[in-house]
């Protein structure tokens, strides 16, 4: 397998990274299953795993450092995430408003439990899952940067920045004398263009590594959802229906979308998932997109895609289909907070 670049790092990543969000309560709970997709991955060649504190209130996390211990650790390059409150499930009211978001007292906090949890004394790349906006992007990166210091991060990075927000951060590090966010994990795929037209170019400006999340769209382009069939239930379809619900006509255009591209894939002699996860890895700007298998089935189906190569004639056969720089309603959008969208929607109205 081949090696990347991970921005300006000077560490070298693989084409694939092994996400684990469905490691855990979320996705596969048996912890032996787990960790062995965890290790065919690595014995595949993949060195490069992202997991975050959230994914399953921290389950996630501890199956990746059962699955590194005993030698394993030293091979890898280890991605997690802070900012999701951790006292109360994701995207339930309640908790304490201090163990949530982007300020100092919570990151300090909070990579202390991820080094607990993942039995490790460095984590390579600490990445701020989402923007928060009651906190100073300056009091965000000085904190990265102390721990970054103190040898508790190896780098830091960002997940699902806007891309001006991307260029404030570089902004205010340059100021402030800094570390700065050297990687962006932005959703990206066939149906999921819309960082073609802003965030990519700011990324390879300043040279950050780009880490696409949900190359598969959420399973859209899994090759399970045709045109004609029964939409097939799932772990997502069942804690996000209205992702899934066909009554929709922003889910019927997915669904369209996606029949076309699996045509496209047979006629190329190929399978969907290999199509679209070698479009999001043949783009020059990004790095390494994050698989997220919950099975072994998944995972083998996914490894293949490294040698795939699509000719021009196949890239061309696709912006036919979403032309570039077009995110398809609904997908995996929703860079903005909702209640920043909220705000400056309310002053437009006003206005």
């Amino acid at each position: 397998m081949d090696y990347r670049s991970l921005g300006r790092t000077g560490m070298q990543v693989s084409p694939l990274c092994l996400g684990a969000m469905m490691f855990g309560a979320w996705g596969e709970p048996d912890h032996d299953t787990s960790i062995g997709i965890i290790h065919r991955a690595l014995d595949a060649g993949i060195n490069f795993i992202d997991t975050a504190d959230v994914y399953s209130q921290g389950e996630s996390e501890v199956i990746v450092g059962k699955a590194l211990a005993g030698g394993r650790r030293d091979d890898v390059i280890l991605a997690t995430k802070v900012h999701f409150p951790m006292d109360v499930p994701m995207g339930e009211p309640g908790g304490d408003p201090n163990r949530r978001g982007n300020s100092r007292r919570w990151i300090v906090a909070e990579v202390e439990n991820s080094l607990r949890r993942l039995q490790t004394d460095w984590i390579d790349l600490y990445q701020v899952h989402r923007p928060d906006p009651a906190t100073d992007v300056e009091e965000t990166l000085a904190a990265l940067t102390d721990l970054q210091r103190q040898g508790k991060i190896r780098a830091f990075g960002s997940s699902t920045f806007p891309a001006h927000q991307v260029v404030e951060a570089q902004w205010t590090a340059e100021r402030r004398a800094l570390g700065r966010f050297v990687t962006e994990q932005p959703p990206y795929s066939l149906l999921v263009r819309g960082i073609e037209a802003d965030l990519l170019p700011v990324t390879e400006k300043y040279g950050m590594g780009v880490l696409p999340w949900s190359p598969l769209a959420s399973g859209w382009l899994s090759g399970r959802y045709r045109k004609g069939q029964q939409v097939p239930e799932s772990t997502r379809s069942r804690r996000m229906p209205a992702r899934f619900d066909l009554s929709d006509p922003a889910n019927q255009r997915k669904l369209e979308a996606a029949d076309a591209f699996a045509v496209l894939a047979e006629k190329s002699g190929m399978s969907l998932v290999h199509l679209a996860l070698a479009f999001v890895m043949q783009h020059p700007a990004v790095t390494a997109p994050i698989i997220g298998p919950r099975t072994m089935e998944h995972l083998e189906s996914q490894l293949g895609a490294v040698d795939v190569t699509l000719t021009p004639e196949i890239l061309d056969a696709i912006d036919e289909i979403v032309p570039p720089g077009v995110t398809l309603s609904g997908v995996d959008e929703g860079y903005v907070p909702p209640s920043l969208t909220d705000k400056f929607l309310r002053r437009r109205r006003i206005a």
